[in-house]
């Protein structure tokens, strides 16, 4: 049964991907007096208790019209320096437009490898997290400096598509220059249906994606279905609807026009079947009965609970957890990797630290990344919702 479509205050943490064509005139330079109407939106919304993320296109647009560059496509290296100009204007006007709202920005460049090795994954992640917990607004945005052709994106859907799933958002929103899905371009077939709800995204859904249509933008239609894939198969919504309008998410809350996607049904197998069976454990830790009691309450696995560390191992990796009988009752992924973890067990959280020589993270393995599994390994039971889709350090 597809999931109801509900109003953005309603969701906890929303990612909103703004395309550089709304955001930037090729001839004039940023759009001012847009930013600061989308920003009066994000600040309504926290406001409302929701958690706001924004990755923001711009980068290259902005500094090829500061450096003046030619229209038309740009050389690789062209590229690069137009993002490291405008990626300095283009924190700066965040920044700027967000503190009349008394809201700090945080700006964030990822590049493919930060989401896509689990290391730097838990890494980012972590740094989002913190940010939100400090009450800032993410900017996130490709490192254009860096990225290259084979590494790249390519668009911002995307990328904004992982960094939904990463910090476990529950609403992605792609404003762009259409308001949404049609059954055929509506520029060249008079007769294109407009779908305002996908309940799944079937090959039929994708056939009816288009391409690109403007030199500021990498994307198109087909990023957007190909966004929704990411998305709505970790458990997150996503709407396309049009940016032009001042007051973008007003307009969404007002009823205007837009494409929702329903979010799976089952996010959390998915992402358990993803732990517990496609990597194969680096290492295991063994843990005593209360531990393993905590664990099958939802609690996340703290050094002081663990007895025995085997293997080589690195943060990020997945590890076994063997449970007090000696059989695997549960999978993870560590929070630290296995000569630190051997030099934290069977410890108190206060004692990391004064061991590690830094402030480490509470917990061995924490609960978003832990799945337990039967006896025998194999099969999948229910996660506990302490802590569901919440994102910590």
């Amino acid at each position: 049964m597809t999931k109801a479509r509900k109003a953005l205050e309603k969701y906890r943490r929303v990612v909103i991907k703004i395309g550089s064509a709304l955001l930037v005139d090729r001839k004039t330079g940023l759009k001012k007096s847009w930013l600061d109407a989308l920003c009066a939106d994000i600040a309504a919304l926290r406001a409302k208790g929701v958690e706001v993320l924004v990755v923001s296109s711009g980068a290259i647009a902005l500094g090829r019209t500061v450096l003046d560059l030619p229209a038309g496509a740009l050389k690789l290296e062209e590229s690069q320096a137009a993002a490291a100009v405008g990626q300095i204007v283009l924190a700066r006007a965040w920044s700027e437009s967000l503190s009349t709202h008394a809201i700090v920005a945080g700006q964030i460049l990822l590049t493919l490898g930060d989401t896509e090795e689990r290391r730097r994954y838990l890494n980012a992640r972590a740094t989002i997290g913190q940010l939100l917990k400090l009450g800032s607004v993410p900017i996130i945005n490709e490192n254009d400096t860096v990225a290259t052709t084979e590494i790249r994106y390519g668009d911002n859907d995307r990328l904004a598509a992982r960094v939904a799933t990463m910090v476990g958002a529950d609403l992605l929103v792609l404003l762009s220059d259409i308001d949404g899905l049609y059954t055929a371009p509506p520029h060249l077939d008079p007769n294109a249906r407009f779908l305002e709800t996908v309940a799944e995204i079937t090959p039929e859904i994708e056939a009816m994606a288009g391409g690109a249509a403007s030199e500021l933008s990498r994307g198109g239609m087909r990023t957007k279905i190909d966004a929704g894939k990411i998305a709505t198969t970790a458990g997150c919504a996503m709407i396309i609807a049009s940016g032009k309008p001042d007051h973008p998410l007003a307009a969404i809350e007002a009823g205007a026009r837009s494409s929702w996607f329903a979010p799976s049904g089952s996010p959390v197998t998915a992402r358990k079947t993803w732990i517990a069976g496609q990597l194969l454990p680096a290492g295991s830790l063994s843990i005593d009965a209360g531990a393993e009691t905590a664990l099958r309450s939802g609690k996340s696995l703290l050094p002081a609970g663990v007895r025995q560390v085997t293997g080589s191992f690195s943060r990020g990796d997945t590890i076994a957890i063997i449970g007090a009988s000696g059989r695997e009752i549960a999978r993870g992924l560590a929070g630290y990797d296995a000569d630190e973890a051997r030099q934290i067990a069977g410890k108190k959280s206060a004692e990391i630290a004064a061991i590690l020589g830094y402030a480490g993270r509470t917990a061995m393995v924490h609960r978003d990344d832990l799945v337990m599994t039967a006896p025998s390994g194999a099969r999948l039971v229910e996660e506990s919702d302490e802590g569901k889709g919440k994102l910590h350090a």
